[in-house]
């Protein structure tokens, strides 16, 4: 937070809503006051995750996470806090300030970035020229091979690299120092001589879900040592593990319509031809294995997705492998079968829309084609491979969601195997448990706190959250021990004096994410929601509450005095402690009577 002026940050929330910024990444469920949805941060099926508008924060009430909109977009953006910073103040339209001296290291980052960016954006225009400059017949000619109507060209804006010198010198006749072409990823520095990162090849633009050119793809056209398809390198800008291509069609598409699923391909041309042909809401995992950043990524916009990787045996392993991460994140995953050898591409182009719709139709669930692929692996003709298929089989079965889901699946297993469902269900419950191996929730946060502590965090919850019966209360008049408790308590003071409304997200500037400090407060807004601050009962538990700390206080005050008592031997200095402490015992009597509370 350093930098950043606390004013221009207080602006920025007012005019920046927690909840219409959750809501283009999560789906939200209005309940009373708050917005439910399940939660971001950690699997589960049952919304615990709560926004509450008035206090402009998020809780989970899973697994504890809570913050501020900064702090949201911080973890749902994998940003840094300037950056999330940066992203809601474009949001609002409102100019960052400007950071001071001791701020040298953000302020060169944020002009490092941006200067990449404006980089591969001159290079996705150079590239686009080199296309339409009539010198690339090479290029057109692939496009006509491959069948990409012009408009495909245009919305994905495909370019062409003419050798590997253009590009360089077109930069650096720009004003762009070598050091930040080169670290822009376009540009490879080769013992001193620059090269295009993508010379002779055709440029697919990477773009984030911002708009943003971020990398770029290129496509061999002749026959070459390296790869078919090449990326530019990673770099501050470009991370291939939290990218998706066509990431930001997908999200035009969710702003006008609603789309609940994604198809999920391998490369460039799998892309254009699906979307070419009517599915819209394709990306692609640009060839690497998935990522839970890539998972995350598409559970933004929607809870399923279709994995349409080629038809083969490296797509289909490529499929087991990114399948549990997409489901360890809360996704639905639908495996489509394409025949033998093809790729989306071949089908739209063999068997047209109506040919990979039937594929799409033809989906299976995760389970459904693990077991399917297992069965490809054994010939149940020889008896000892009948006996491991069946072994293995089982163990996938036991990941099973719910016992019908098994039942089903064992039956389908006694088809293919000709073992008897009960022999087959009998090994299921003697197999390890060991064998279900499922992502599950985090387990529920165990909360060692003593009752002292409980009832602090109670009290501060009802000054927090405007319980009535804390109107008049002083809470400077409450003494609290826990040192996060007296910040809190300084805050609310403070702003009681000035006759300002309390603002919860403000309490997410006094404390670093991810310390015992954070966990406290995430332990206080515990107690946000369920209607815990109003009427009789919570009234008295609040007052309770009150006398406990008031008694536990002049306990400790006591304590301190027997302990000062027993080193003094003067005895005036005695006296006078010994009068301290029947005072402190005469005004605890009074606190437990309800005289004073």
């Amino acid at each position: 937070m350093a930098g950043v002026d606390q004013e221009f940050l207080r602006e920025l929330k007012e005019k920046v809503n927690i909840v219409d910024v959750a809501g283009s990444y999560l789906t939200l469920d209005k309940r009373g006051a708050s917005y439910w949805a399940c939660c971001p941060f950690h699997h589960e099926k049952t919304p615990s995750f709560a926004i509450n508008e008035a206090g402009q924060f998020y809780h989970c009430f899973g697994c504890g996470e809570s913050g501020d909109v900064i702090r949201f977009v911080s973890e749902m953006e994998s940003f840094d806090f300037m950056e999330a910073v940066k992203l809601l103040a474009d949001r609002a339209k409102m100019p960052m300030p400007e950071t001071g001296g001791n701020d040298r290291k953000t302020a060169e980052l944020k002009r490092k970035r941006d200067t990449l960016l404006k980089i591969l954006n001159d290079c996705a225009h150079f590239y686009l020229d080199n296309l339409n400059s009539g010198k690339a017949d090479a290029h057109i000619n692939y496009i006509l091979k491959r069948e990409i109507p012009a408009p495909m060209v245009r919305t994905f804006g495909l370019g062409a690299s003419l050798n590997f010198t253009d590009l360089p010198k077109y930069l650096l006749s720009k004003g762009y120092s070598r050091e930040d072409i080169v670290d822009s990823g376009t540009v490879n520095d080769v013992n001193g001589r620059l090269t295009d990162a993508e010379g002779g090849r055709l440029i697919f633009p990477i773009i984030n879900s911002y708009g943003e050119v971020i990398a770029f793809g290129g496509r061999a056209l002749k026959k070459t040592d390296f790869g078919k398809y090449v990326n530019t390198r990673e770099t501050i800008i470009f991370n291939k593990r939290k990218n998706l291509y066509n990431i930001n069609l997908l999200k035009k598409l969710k702003r006008t319509q609603t789309v609940k699923e994604v198809i999920m391909v391998e490369g460039y041309m799998d892309t254009l031809s699906l979307y070419q042909a009517g599915f819209k809401n394709v990306v692609a995992s640009m060839g690497t294995s998935l990522t839970q950043d890539q998972a995350r990524l598409i559970k933004r916009y929607v809870d399923t997705v279709f994995i349409s990787y080629d038809g083969d045996g490296a797509g289909q392993k490529a499929n087991l492998r990114g399948l549990d991460i997409l489901k360890d994140e809360g996704l639905n995953v639908k495996v489509v079968p394409l025949p033998e050898g093809l790729d989306p591409d071949d089908v739209i182009k063999q068997r047209g829309v109506q040919g990979y719709q039937a594929c799409l139709d033809a989906a299976m669930p995760l389970i459904d084609y693990k077991l399917a692929i297992l069965r490809r692996g054994f010939d149940l003709s020889k008896t000892e491979d009948k006996r491991r298929y069946v072994a293995e089989a089982i163990s996938v079965i036991r990941t099973a969601d719910s016992e019908a889901e098994r039942e089903e699946l064992l039956k389908q297993l006694r088809d293919s195997s000709g073992i008897s469902f009960e022999a087959l269900k009998r090994d299921l419950q003697a197999s390890p448990q060991t064998a279900a191996v499922k992502k599950e929730p985090p387990p529920v946060r165990r909360d060692t706190a003593d009752s002292s502590k409980k009832a602090s965090r109670y009290v501060l919850s009802g000054f927090l959250f405007g319980a009535d019966y804390t109107d008049g209360l002083d809470i400077s008049d409450v003494p609290f021990k826990d040192e996060v408790h007296i910040i809190i308590a300084k805050y609310i003071r403070s702003k009681n004096l000035m006759d300002e409304p309390v603002r919860i997200s403000e309490l997410f500037e006094f404390f670093d994410e991810k310390t015992a400090e954070s966990e406290e407060l995430n332990r206080i807004l515990d107690n946000s929601e369920g209607g815990g601050f109003t009427g009789a009962v919570a009234e008295k538990y609040f007052n309770d509450c009150v006398t406990k700390l008031k008694i536990d206080d002049i306990d400790c005050r006591i304590s301190e005095a027997k302990r000062r008592l027993g080193g003094v031997e003067d005895i005036n200095g005695r006296a006078e402690i010994a009068q301290t402490i029947s005072l402190l015992t005469r005004q605890k009597e009074k606190i437990k009577n309800g005289e004073e509370v």
